[in-house]
């Protein structure tokens, strides 16, 4: 039996996402750390849970372990995952993924690997330099050419390592 305003045992892995993704953006919301990103996955040795943070001059392991602390007090608190699971607090690292609209404009002039639903000009990957937004749509220079990617039709997103 759950106490009034305790969160439904079952959550499903969206919903778990998206609170936790809450939890932390009240825990850093005086601070200049900026959430990229939660998942929620099963991998070999289980589940999962990884929040990814960066902030302008780089995120370090001191703000790591200090939001992992308090993330993983409320999680105990709140309980919203049935079993077991493992809590990873870290930088999203160079291949960064790109999430909001901010994001696309932070980045401009970066390299970026876009996966979509839908094919757009006839394909479904693009690898090319951030030209930034335009009526909810993302600039890419891609083969010589700036094309529009609609953001509805973006399925992942991410910078890419320049050599």
């Amino acid at each position: 039996m759950h106490e009034k305003g305790a969160l439904p045992y079952a959550m499903s892995r969206r919903n778990i996402v998206n609170q936790v993704a809450e939890w932390v953006e009240d825990i850093i919301q005086d601070t200049d750390i900026e959430l990229v990103d939660v998942e929620y996955i099963k991998e070999h040795q289980g589940w999962v849970l990884r929040v990814f943070l960066d902030k302008p001059d780089g995120i370090d392991v001191e703000d790591c372990r200090e939001v992992s602390e308090v993330l993983s007090d409320k999680l105990d608190e709140e309980d919203p995952i049935p079993g077991s699971y493992s809590l990873e607090v870290s930088s999203p690292g160079l291949e960064r993924p790109l999430k909001k609209e901010s994001d696309y404009l932070r980045f401009t002039g970066r390299l970026a690997n876009i996966r979509t639903y839908s094919g757009i000009h006839g394909r479904k990957k693009f690898e090319g330099i951030l030209k930034g937004l335009r009526d909810d749509n993302v600039l890419l220079e891609f083969e010589g050419e700036t094309i529009e990617i609609p953001l509805e039709l973006i399925a992942k997103a991410r910078l890419a390592v320049e050599f």
